[in-house]
């Protein structure tokens, strides 16, 4: 029986460390105007159950309140983006540059693209969607 994958990553002071085991679900990249404030650009993200989440410095982990519908999580030490979910949900996102190398997955669509950047064309053929998917 092949043993499930393990994927490690960090912020970039070291302080957070996680490890997620099994295999990462394709990236989003959302270009909604919260993430392009938050991240400079846009936020590239996978989804995993957070039972599948093995965090090392949680005290660390710092959230902030969005929305309603959005909780950011970063490192309070470097100020890294780590994190993205809705409150009540199993579910969370985690930045996709903080994984280290290789993940096994690519980007699979672009959503909010209605909002994004007026800096950058999207001309890499992956499907786009004007809000969410």
């Amino acid at each position: 029986m092949a043993s499930e994958p393990i994927h490690h990553g960090a912020c970039l002071c070291g302080a957070i460390r996680y490890t997620v085991t099994g295999g990462l679900s394709p990236v989003v990249a959302c270009h909604c105007t919260m993430c392009r404030r938050q991240t400079g650009h846009f936020f590239a993200s996978t989804n995993v159950d957070e039972d599948d989440l093995a965090l090392d410095g949680v005290g660390h982990v710092r959230w902030f309140a969005a929305s309603d519908v959005a909780e950011r999580g970063f490192c309070g030490n470097c100020g890294s983006v780590l994190f993205w979910r809705r409150p009540g949900s199993s579910r969370i996102a985690i930045a996709m540059g903080g994984f280290d190398k290789p993940t096994g997955t690519m980007v699979d669509r672009h959503i909010f693209v209605a909002d994004k950047g007026d800096y950058y064309e999207i001309a890499d053929g992956i499907q786009q969607f004007p809000g969410d998917d």
